[in-house]
């Protein structure tokens, strides 16, 4: 088990080192000069040349690399080229944002999909089955800015019944929630259909195999036979659920944008058209190693479910 443990940490540190890579480069190599994007028009050379030094943008990319990695492993992710503020700062703002709508959406998804997909298994062919796989279906197929706007129109246009953008100004928990109403049932749709589908196919796999046959030939209860399939699929279940969680925190952009919502989609949708390279490489290089670690817990947390996974 602990050998288990530490070689999925290892391997976690070359992952991190390479998405820094490839965050670092995907910025750099985008066409454009970042500088000439968020200076003053009548700016001089000397001052767009004396910009760049501040930044660091007169020096080799690798350097470059090599001087930013450092700074940020001290926690430093450098100061924004629009605002002058410090990324980290606008970075932890954004993240708890996004944290709070993932969690509400991914509780929502998760809740719902796991319930469905269960339900769909052990009633495989007949109307509830049905149903469920159709609201996978719509689930998946239903892109979600659409759904953001759709919602937007219907509870806060026509029925005025929720704010349509923004987070909450007036503190109490009734002001966030009727805020964050809409863009969770938006940003749930994809992860719930998804999920619906996983755990049906995942509890029909096992339902299948021939221990089931043989506990219900035995003639154990019902309420065991569905404990045994759900511990059995539990690892596959595991799996998405780790993945999707992380798809709710870093593929959030569209639905923050359509809804305002103060996060970090919201801050690099804004990052990218003020070609601001400090505040698009904080908030990608946090999405991506919050990713990372967050499979390495899904690993680590499957090998407790399912002991044998750490023998592999």
């Amino acid at each position: 088990m602990w050998a288990y443990v530490g070689r999925r940490l290892l391997l976690a540190i070359p992952t991190l080192l390479g998405a820094s890579i490839i965050v670092f480069a995907m910025v750099h190599l985008a066409p454009g000069d970042p500088i000439a994007a968020v200076m003053p028009a009548e700016s001089s050379q000397a001052e767009i040349e004396a910009t760049k030094r501040a930044y660091g943008f007169d020096k080799p990319l690798p350097v470059q690399y090599l001087v930013w990695l450092g700074r940020v492993a001290q926690g430093d992710l450098g100061k924004s080229i629009a605002t002058r503020r410090a990324v980290v700062l606008d970075v932890r703002d954004a993240l708890a944002n996004s944290l709070v709508l993932a969690l509400s959406s991914s509780l929502l998804a998760f809740a719902l999909g796991i319930g469905l997909g269960l339900l769909a298994a052990f009633r495989q062919g007949r109307l509830l089955d049905k149903a469920a796989s159709a609201v996978a279906v719509v689930g998946v197929s239903v892109p979600h800015y659409w759904a953001g706007i759709i919602l937007i129109i219907v509870f806060s246009v026509q029925l005025n019944w929720l704010p349509a953008m923004g987070a909450a100004d007036d503190p109490g928990v009734l002001p966030y929630l009727r805020h964050i109403a809409l863009p969770t049932l938006a940003l749930a749709l994809i992860p719930l259909g998804v999920i619906t589908r996983v755990v049906r196919s995942a509890a029909l796999d096992v339902l299948n195999q021939e221990f089931v046959l043989a506990l219900r030939a035995k003639g154990l209860a019902s309420r065991r036979v569905f404990t045994h399939v759900v511990k059995n699929a539990a690892p596959q279940i595991l799996t998405v659920l780790g993945l999707q969680f992380g798809f709710q925190l870093g593929g959030s952009v569209l639905v923050e944008a359509v809804f305002s919502w103060p996060g970090t989609g919201y801050l690099l949708n804004l990052a990218i058209f003020q070609r601001d390279i400090p505040v698009l490489q904080g908030v990608i290089l946090v999405l991506a190693t919050f990713f990372v670690l967050l499979n390495l817990a899904v690993d680590l947390l499957q090998t407790l479910v399912d002991p044998r996974i750490a023998r592999h």
